[in-house]
């Protein structure tokens, strides 16, 4: 703090300075001052080695009527203002406009730093997706929170800002699940300082509690210990169980991309609304993991905890899904989590990140990482789905495609999409499910984390480039004789609104149910995907006379030679490697070739095993 008063003039009118969780903020009276003269910020960084932010003083702040009467004033009405929301904590207006592109055409008349002086918040302006609820729920629940949340950054900033006990480094890791098996990621890295947890999710499909949660019994570890989680993204298995470690008493940080924020509190809700009475925690939980969210960006070093820093990189798997890259020590060891991980450019997203400066253990993923595990070409992929839709339209049949709610399915809604514009499919009715809108609607609100292509498309043109599907709230009447594609979850046909379609199409030989997902062992997915022709899900058995096809080139995750590649890209060479999240002989082949290939010490460590790193 010394050096910050002392690098700082008069002019920047600072009143405090406070722990904003992983941050420093600056208060000011003079926000427009240090937004003028941000070197002055750069420089302080530089010399302090911590993230620095500034923040308004709250007696600057004009109340929010005023301010949100100046911000729409000085917005033109053609660029669409959708929405305005205010974070107390933050000191910011968050402007949703439909047409945010313009605002760079006018000039002088839009300033951010001009509404900063004139209203005493900062304005941020995002794009407005075609449906704002979740958004607003996303609001609601910040601003119901702002004492909480304001106190929570300042113990979260204490702790982590202390003095180390010890100067000596040492880290182990504790496999609570995903280890051997695909669900419940999960891992508790502990060292001299803290407790970290990488990821926390569930395995919907696990018979019993001790296959299908988090392995906590083993780790003799009490939610208070725990100093942060991290995630990688937002599908279930990777976050299903962080609520209730908010049930259960947790009240630290959670570190993760914004776009992930939304995307698990949708996934979580629809959970409890599927589970009903069995759920393992309530929305209330799911609020209070919002509520504890520290979102970060990508390529940024935060400080989480006296010995551990923490930067993510792009993954490519889904919208916001990260590489967690753990800094342990004072340069003592580098970790990689890779999380699920696609290293091969898709159309919305760009590929995995790799050019990590040092790594001496990776923890990589092996959902595919089987010899046989080669995926078709993204050509063969599309050029097989666009003859498989055409044929089934021509027949007057309905395709089903199960999707989980993010990820496939955005890439299928803007493939499709394109596909109608270009004639490579006649044009058909595209149905989605609630849920898949939802997150679609995100991923136009967080263009930054798509890939180039698309993020031009949404941050440049009013064109939409997942189309305008229909949105069914509850599973649609699919009738005999309407060509229809239906993208409907689960994406195992484990239950959901994709078994519901099944039913109805099942009978049908003109249809087609096209598996484009990763099926779990034991999951009815799977069991179709093997020739199975009648399966039973939630105690109902269903006869399987539609036509059934796979085609893999959609998948997100990377495939056996993919994984090869992104290994041997990786500079310096890698001292030891732990696969995970992968069936055991898919783990155990993907180890066993890294090992003999790249020479590399390899392990595929079972749940409940613990590893030593330093």
């Amino acid at each position: 703090m010394a050096v910050i008063l002392q690098s700082l003039p008069q002019e920047a009118a600072l009143t405090k300075i406070e722990y904003e969780g992983p941050r420093i903020a600056l208060y000011t009276k003079n926000p427009v001052y240090l937004m003028q003269n941000n070197q002055l910020v750069s420089n302080m960084v530089n010399s302090i080695k911590k993230r620095i932010v500034i923040r308004t003083d709250e007696s600057i702040r004009k109340p929010r009527p005023e301010s949100t009467e100046i911000i729409s004033k000085s917005i033109p009405k053609e660029v669409g203002l959708a929405g305005m929301f205010f974070d107390a904590v933050l000191g910011e207006a968050v402007v949703f406009a439909k047409r945010p592109w313009m605002l760079a055409q006018v000039g002088e008349e839009f300033d951010n730093i001009d509404l900063a002086e004139k209203t005493g918040w900062r304005v941020r302006i995002r794009k407005a997706p075609q449906s704002m609820s979740y958004i607003e729920n996303f609001y609601r629940i910040l601003d119901e929170s702002v004492v909480e949340r304001t106190k929570f950054y300042r113990e979260v900033g204490n702790k982590i800002f202390r003095d180390k006990l010890s100067e000596q480094a040492e880290a182990s890791l504790i496999a609570l699940g995903g280890f051997a098996e695909v669900g419940r990621s999960c891992m508790l890295l502990s060292t001299r300082e803290s407790k970290i947890l990488l990821d926390c999710g569930i395995n919907e499909t696990g018979r019993d509690s001790l296959s299908s949660l988090p392995r906590f019994d083993i780790a003799g570890l009490s939610m208070s210990e725990l100093d942060a989680v991290v995630l990688t993204h937002a599908h279930l298995d990777h976050t299903g169980f962080l609520p209730a470690l908010f049930k259960y008493g947790y009240r630290g940080p959670v570190y993760c991309t914004e776009p992930t924020i939304l995307l698990m509190g949708i996934l979580q809700q629809d959970y409890i609304r599927r589970a009903g009475k069995s759920a393992l925690y309530s929305d209330k939980d799911v609020e209070k993991a919002v509520v504890h969210a520290v979102p970060l960006t990508h390529g940024i070093v935060t400080d989480i905890s006296p010995d551990v820093k923490l930067v993510l990189s792009n993954s490519g798997h889904i919208l916001g899904s990260a590489s967690a890259h753990l800094h342990i020590g004072n340069g003592d060891h580098n970790l990689v989590y890779t999380g699920d991980m696609k290293f091969g450019k898709t159309v919305t997203l760009e590929n995995a990140f790799w050019n990590f400066p040092r790594v001496e253990t990776m923890i990589i993923e092996a959902t595919y990482g089987g010899k046989e595990d080669i995926v078709s070409s993204r050509e063969e992929a599309e050029a097989s789905l666009a003859a498989l839709i055409s044929s089934t339209i021509s027949n007057n049949g309905r395709v089903l495609i199960p999707v989980p709610a993010v990820g496939i399915s955005q890439e299928l809604l803007v493939v499709l999409n394109t596909m109608i514009g270009t004639g490579r499919i006649p044009p058909v009715k595209i149905l989605v499910d609630k849920i898949i809108a939802e997150a679609t609607a995100i991923c136009e609100t967080y263009p930054e984390f798509l890939s180039r292509d698309i993020r031009q498309i949404i941050s440049e043109s009013e064109q939409n480039p997942f189309g305008e599907p229909s949105i069914s709230v509850e599973p649609a009447s699919l009738k005999q004789g309407e060509p229809a594609v239906v993208l409907a979850p689960s994406s195992m046909l484990a239950g959901g609104p994709s078994v519901s379609y099944l039913k109805q199409i099942a009978g049908d030989p003109s249809s087609k149910l096209i598996l484009v997902s990763y099926q779990a062992v034991d999951t009815p997915g799977r069991q179709i995907q093997d020739g199975a022709r009648q399966v039973s899900v939630s105690n109902e058995t269903i006869t399987i006379r539609c036509q059934v096809e796979k085609i893999d080139g959609f998948t997100s995750h990377s495939d056996y030679n993919q994984l090869m590649a992104y290994v041997s890209r990786l500079r310096p060479k890698l001292r030891k490697v732990l696969v995970n999240h992968g069936e055991r002989p898919k783990a155990q082949n993907l180890a066993s070739s890294i090992n003999k290939i790249f020479k590399i010490p390899t392990q595929h460590p079972l749940v409940q095993e613990a590893v030593k790193l330093l």
